[in-house]
């Protein structure tokens, strides 16, 4: 008798691709999360199609508790939230754990692109995907607990594998547009989404290093560390966001030479591949969703860790995730602070 597997099915081509991939070796159940934003038509029609047992589950509620108000709270403190990786362990996953539970599935497993093994010394570790769409960053909140039970299918699989197989196996999905956007603000407008909220700030002054005001920006909600685009303020060269100071209600500019930095400091840790950093080590950091990883050394501070990287890193900005590898291996991640 086949071990039982609950997939997370978003209706993308990815989830789909893994539910074919999966049916192969485990009796798979498919989940669909539910937002309030509707959507599950597709991910309903694969299932349907590869006669897989299908449900939804209303995780609204938590989305709110822990996502939306965390990631509305970061961005009036001035800090750049991620929601994803923030809602992978305290949302998504627990409610996939919560259905495999109550049927009695011993794993669940995710289109995400990311590989996971067990160490030598029974820890489960998370590896880099093989494909550039790499997603391990976003993964790197999940727990022990989590990850032990956790199955990535298509670590091993580029994209466009993913869609020839969709195109061979006929998905009705397999030529959907993937999504690039947070799912709770489709449109990609967080800022007006910020603002039907209630509670953002004013406009407030576009200011210098030593305080002169170059102009006005739109509430300081609407910008990031290291922005240059949609400033609206000319001058002698271009303009990047280089500090916001939401006390003052004022976003700093420059020209972006201070924004480069060899230290920043991290804390809520979440180790991996070790049970915890006793001294300095090298390693390898990301410090925002992207593939650029830069050499660094960390050390233990104070319950954080402090990370030194051996050339000058672009903008680590709070409320962004540092991600430790070693290798294609996560070491573990911390919330830059």
């Amino acid at each position: 008798m086949r071990e039982k597997l609950v997939l997370g099915l978003s209706g993308g081509v990815d989830s789909a691709v893994a539910a074919r991939l999966l049916m192969e070796q485990y009796d798979v159940t498919c989940l669909w999360l539910d937002i309030g934003l509707g959507g599950g038509e597709d991910a309903a029609a694969v299932a349907r199609g590869l006669g897989l047992p299908f449900e939804c589950a209303d995780i609204r509620a938590e989305l709110e508790t822990q996502v939306c108000a965390p990631f509305a709270a970061d961005y009036l403190a001035g800090r750049t939230p991620l929601p994803c990786a923030r809602c992978n362990p305290a949302v998504k996953f627990p409610a996939l754990l919560a259905l495999a539970d109550r049927i009695g599935a011993a794993y669940v497993a995710t289109g995400h692109y990311a590989r996971r093994e067990t160490g030598a010394d029974g820890r489960a570790l998370l590896l880099k995907g093989r494909s550039a769409n790499d997603q391990s960053y976003m993964l790197a909140r999940l727990p022990q607990a989590i990850l032990r039970r956790t199955v990535f299918p298509l670590g091993g699989l580029e994209k466009a594998q993913i869609r020839a197989l969709a195109g061979e196996w006929g998905l009705p999905v397999a030529d959907k547009p993937d999504s690039m956007e947070i799912c709770f603000i489709p449109d990609g407008d967080y800022a007006a989404w910020l603002d039907r909220r209630g509670n953002t700030p004013p406009p407030g002054n576009f200011v210098d290093r030593e305080g002169r005001v170059m102009g006005r920006h739109k509430g300081y909600h609407h910008y990031t560390l290291g922005q240059r685009r949609g400033l609206g303020v000319s001058g002698p060269h271009r303009y990047f966001v280089s500090a916001i100071r939401p006390e003052r209600n004022e976003v700093v500019l420059s020209d972006g030479s201070d924004l480069y930095t060899d230290s920043a400091r991290c804390a809520g840790l979440n180790w991996i591949a070790l049970p915890g950093l006793e001294e300095e080590r090298p390693c390898t950091v990301r410090l925002r969703h992207s593939r650029v990883e830069t050499p660094a050394l960390i050390r233990p501070d104070g319950g954080g860790v402090a990370i030194h990287t051996l050339a000058p890193a672009r903008a680590p900005t709070p409320g962004q995730l540092a991600v430790f590898y070693d290798g294609d291996s996560v070491l573990g991640s911390g919330w830059i602070v």
